[in-house]
């Protein structure tokens, strides 16, 4: 079997399915099959199946978009939602995560477009890195950005500290082995370098946990400033911090083109002719940006 048709699994920062997954009571509340106790008792009896198998498991969590719930014979159709897709400069201090977390800021939170519905970041940032992160309520959108297979590089700027010299460049663009295996390549040009200081750009199209940190970290150089610039060919130039916008059609459009190129798989579903598929027509930046550190 060749590496590139092995089973992936997202890792954990990079798991577009977590802000679409929902109580399974919640969802036949919703369906208006009964309050949420109810639905409970309904899965404690075992008159709920998730793909065909009965769930008496309370507190599952199931995914509408993929999976068939049924209750007592009855197939729960989930509706047929807009596809939104949105791009944020998110700033520090803002989370990654659809779960409420005591009172931090959410990626989502800054979304102000009140006909957003239930969208969720494709992939993360780590809390203290600022720069791009995509949102949408397509699955396969998000796993075309997300997925190695595919290709869409991030680019970062980092500022080390130390000195990086040609031979930590060179491990890091070789791969350098961290807890969970060895990095895929990355690229690595160097902008300015002091004794102190050293301020470079990271292309790469991993996205394990802190992975850019733990990177420069694992040959000699902590991490003092972190910022994603590029996703694709996606910029920040004309995003502040703090603010989103819509995608295009043709930004959606370049992506998908540039998932399709790289992935080099054939049967890969394009949504660029969905009928469902609206896009926006151009806005400024919206949400309140707060001023740079």
């Amino acid at each position: 079997m060749k590496p590139e048709d092995e089973e992936f699994t997202l890792p954990e920062d990079e798991t577009p399915d977590e802000g679409r997954l929902v109580r399974l009571n919640k969802y036949l509340a919703d369906h208006g099959i009964a309050s949420r106790r109810k639905c409970d008792e309904l899965i404690a009896k075992g008159k709920v199946t998730v793909d065909g198998e009965i769930c008496t498991e309370l507190g599952t969590k199931i995914d509408p978009a993929t999976q068939e719930i049924d209750v007592d014979g009855v197939v729960l159709r989930p509706e047929r939602t807009e596809p939104k897709y949105y791009l944020l400069h998110k700033p520090r201090g803002v989370v990654c995560t659809n779960e409420r977390r005591e009172a931090r800021l959410r990626a989502i939170d800054l979304i102000t477009d009140p006909s957003k519905g239930r969208i969720y970041t494709v992939g993360r940032l780590d809390e203290d890195s600022t720069g791009l992160i995509l949102l949408t309520n397509d699955g396969e959108f998000a796993n075309r950005i997300a997925h190695p297979r595919y290709g869409v590089t991030k680019t970062y700027s980092v500022r080390l500290r130390g000195r990086i010299e040609g031979e930590s460049i060179e491990r890091v663009q070789k791969g350098v082995r961290l807890s969970e295996g060895w990095t895929a390549p990355a690229f690595v040009k160097v902008l300015k370098r002091t004794n102190e200081w050293s301020l470079v750009t990271c292309t790469l199209n991993e996205g394990k946990n802190r992975e850019v940190r733990r990177i420069f970290a694992a040959v000699g150089h902590n991490v003092l400033d972190l910022r994603r610039t590029h996703i694709g060919t996606l910029s920040d130039r004309t995003l502040k911090e703090g603010k989103w916008r819509p995608l295009l059609r043709a930004e959606v459009t370049e992506l998908l083109d540039q998932s399709k190129s790289k992935s080099g798989a054939a049967g890969v579903e394009d949504r660029r002719e969905d009928p469902r598929v609206r896009f926006f027509r151009a806005q400024p930046p919206q949400g309140p940006g707060p001023e740079r550190r």
